[in-house]
């Protein structure tokens, strides 16, 4: 039997900015104009001053674990992978993004702990931001 294919994002009108940079190996979020406040997830609008002067930006890739979680029963796409981290990373722009986290040994993961992010090629026309330990912090 064959394994399961994952499921890939489907970019749209608002997410193709961000899945673009990630297939050139730049992690890019929004930047309001007005407010100059960074914005993750993509939007049409805002989420702090509802102004429509959004703009795609590069940022750092660096964060910090802010939350994270072991999977240990996977959708069978990712049965085989499991137990895997999950984490919420505190990018050093401010904004929250959830993603994988890339580590060999995740006992010893700790909120707080320094990351950063790398992409994974998923498929010709998606890449996946995902994150690694900083080990020289």
């Amino acid at each position: 039997m064959s394994e399961p294919n994952k499921p890939l994002p489907v970019p749209n009108n608002e997410t193709a900015p961000f899945w673009k940079a990630a297939g050139a190996g730049r992690l890019e979020v929004q930047r309001c104009g007005a407010c100059s406040r960074h914005v993750f997830y993509p939007r049409l609008v805002c989420p702090y001053c509802m102004s429509e002067q959004l703009d795609w930006v590069e940022v750092s890739g660096r964060g910090k674990i802010y939350s994270f979680t072991l999977v240990h029963k996977a959708p069978p796409a990712f049965r085989g992978e499991v137990p895997y981290p999950v984490a919420l990373i505190e990018l050093d722009e401010g904004v929250r993004m959830m993603s994988r986290l890339m580590v060999e040994n995740h006992t010893r993961l700790r909120i707080g702990m320094p990351v950063r992010v790398r992409f994974e090629a998923a498929s010709e026309e998606i890449s996946l931001p995902v994150f690694e330990l900083v080990e020289d912090a």
